[in-house]
């Protein structure tokens, strides 16, 4: 308990008195949640739930499994989840990973008739053309134990629990509202992938390694590629058998796995610039072990790289809120700023206008006065 109240404290050390702006809901009541709801004022950031909407209808008829009264129990939770407002401001933010999560496991289920034909000589061509060879199969010609858990300790690892450790950073350490914006381009930049994924799939380097560059096609199990060799070097099969049942085998470009690691970097940074070398290290690491476990190519990193960058940059400009300087964590913020502050330059030649405009106006207030002395004195002269 005192280690609790020292670390409350040290939070509570710099919030503004009686900042109650940003605290947490605690009403578990659904009554009061559906008030809520009805007295909403709807902005246009409320339209991606509209958006989300179709997409979770279409995976809910889709799926063959689990059974439809089951899928009914889960949209149901899934609902009061996001209508108690003590539950609402986590799991609202959520839906869009959630519905990244459900999607995923639903593309098994879309028939191979609605998919576009599988594109196995792509991938490694580009990767030909644009670095003169294939690099996934470079790295992955040596293989040893200790290359093998070096690998995946961030793909295999790091990279499920990342997401989790980012949220909480966010949450304690960011703005107030930061964590909404973190769950908003992580889900939306996953589903983006997939539907990339799904209307181009592609086969990744383990597909050359087993099969050559013969036709697949979507009835094929998928292979865990190196993280096989980490299952026989633990004696347990964490990943073999997963990877074989995978509901999207043929998804290797563009690389969630970079993508991920590429948007967990850009939060990471903005909350922690000094540390920037370590995250990108980080995304170094994850990229070399995607390539040595033959997972994907140099290509799939860099797309899914330029994917993540692209929806962080629009957040940048549109949503993020602006980390101010000296604000400790979230309860230091009495209010919050949005968008990249003004150039300096900016802000400079705006005040010296105005500061123009002031000495303007007092000229001519001067002027005029002296006019009106003017006038004021020779009038009797007239007289």
């Amino acid at each position: 308990m005192v280690v609790f109240a020292r670390i409350k404290a040290a939070f509570l050390a710099d919030a503004p008195p009686g900042n109650a702006a940003f605290g947490l809901e605690r009403s578990f009541s659904l009554s009061e949640g559906v008030r809520r709801f009805k007295r909403h004022r709807w902005r246009a950031r409320d339209s991606q739930y509209i958006l989300l909407l179709p997409l979770l209808l279409f995976c809910f008829i889709i799926c063959d499994a689990p059974s439809p009264i089951y899928r009914l129990l889960i949209a149901l939770v899934l609902l009061y989840l996001v209508t108690v407002p003590a539950l609402s401001q986590f799991f609202l933010n959520f839906l869009p990973t959630a519905t990244w999560l459900i999607l995923f496991y639903s593309c098994r289920y879309i028939p191979p008739a609605w998919r576009p034909s599988i594109f196995v000589r792509v991938l490694p061509g580009l990767e030909t053309i644009f670095y003169g060879g294939n690099l996934s199969a470079t790295l992955a010609a040596k293989t040893n134990s200790f290359l093998d858990i070096l690998a995946w300790i961030p793909y295999g690892l790091c990279h499920y629990g990342a997401p989790v450790v980012i949220s909480i950073f966010c949450f304690v350490f960011g703005p107030p509202t930061l964590l909404p914006v973190f769950m908003f381009a992580f889900g939306y930049m996953n589903i983006a992938g997939v539907f990339i994924q799904i209307l181009f799939p592609t086969a990744p380097p383990w597909y050359q390694t087993l099969y050559g560059l013969q036709k697949a096609y979507y009835g094929m199990k998928g292979s865990a590629g190196g993280l096989h060799r980490v299952d026989l070097l633990l004696g347990v099969d964490m990943y073999t058998s997963a990877f074989e049942a995978s509901p999207q085998v043929f998804g290797a470009f563009p690389s969630l796995h970079s993508g991920s690691a590429v948007m967990e970097a850009c939060f990471m940074t903005y909350l922690f610039p000094s540390m920037g070398p370590v995250f990108a290290i980080y995304v170094m690491w994850i990229w070399w072990s995607t390539m040595y476990l033959t997972h994907h190519y140099f290509i799939d990193l860099i797309a899914g790289a330029i994917l993540s960058l692209s929806v962080f940059y629009i957040c940048q400009e549109t949503i993020l809120p602006r980390k101010q300087p000296g604000k400790f964590g979230r309860w230091s913020y009495g209010h919050v700023e949005y968008g990249l502050p003004q150039p300096i330059k900016t802000r400079k030649s705006f005040d010296e206008e105005v500061l123009f405009d002031e000495e303007q106006a007092i000229e001519m207030t001067a002027l005029s006065h002296s006019e009106s002395h003017t006038s004021g004195r020779s009038t009797p002269r007239q007289h």
